[in-house]
């Protein structure tokens, strides 16, 4: 029987090795499963390259596996906004290495890895310092520059709904990067709300299909003070 469900957060992340590649879904703070980053930083890797569109935000989540000393390199597209301290400290003492991709160029290498294509020609990046050391191409009056998949071994992604076979679907934009990063990489783990049955999710309406999910844990949702919920659109 397939059963993809793992028991916690830190049973789902235990075989995480130093240097490894993992990719983190999120725009910013909507979709960011900040239970596996906080889980990833109790597991002790080390040595990471971290794909995400961004470099953390304050002190928690991405930001958090920053400053715990755990990232070697990180790739993304937005790495500086006004509450990047941790990335811009270690950035300025050269203790962290950054690898700087335009976000649709960001979204088409992961896109590309999971489909199974070896890279792709794009006009954006050409002419800047993006493109030093990159092949290059005209093609029909136009210049391009080659951009290569991007793998991963894990990828962490949060989702809203998600049953046993690893079938999910999200909420609104937590849905970002999620999708593409669980085609892009070797394991891919994801957090739900909700575990259902197989069955109750209509398949018009799954994104991610199980088929490029190993693991689903469920989390629960943030009460805020006022009795809600906290939780990223």
């Amino acid at each position: 029987m397939i059963n993809k469900i793992s028991p916690s957060v830190e049973a789902a992340l235990a075989d995480v090795p130093d240097g490894a590649t993992v990719m983190i879904g999120g725009f910013g703070t909507a979709g960011l499963p900040n239970e596996l980053i906080d889980a990833l930083i109790a597991q002790g890797a080390k040595e990471l390259t971290i794909v995400n569109n961004n470099a953390g935000n304050g002190d928690t989540g991405l930001a958090a596996l920053l400053a715990a000393r755990r990232v070697r390199k990180i790739i993304c597209s937005f790495p500086r906004q006004a509450d990047s301290h941790h990335f811009d400290a270690l950035y300025r003492a050269g203790q962290i290495e950054l690898e700087l991709v335009p976000q649709g160029n960001l979204a088409e290498r992961i896109r590309a890895a999971g489909a199974g294509i070896g890279g792709f020609f794009t006009p954006t990046g050409y002419g800047t310092q993006l493109a030093e050391g990159k092949e290059t191409r005209e093609i029909d009056g136009r210049r391009y520059v080659f951009e290569s998949p991007i793998h991963a071994d894990f990828a962490l992604i949060r989702a809203e709904r998600g049953d046993r076979w690893g079938n999910l679907t999200y909420r609104m934009t937590a849905r970002n990067f999620g999708p593409v990063m669980a085609m892009a990489a070797k394991v891919t783990v994801a957090t739900v709300h909700e575990i259902v049955e197989l069955g109750s999710l209509d398949p018009e309406a799954v994104v991610t299909p199980g088929i490029f999910v190993q693991r689903v844990v469920k989390v629960d949702r943030v009460a805020t003070s006022g009795g809600g919920f906290k939780q990223a659109a």
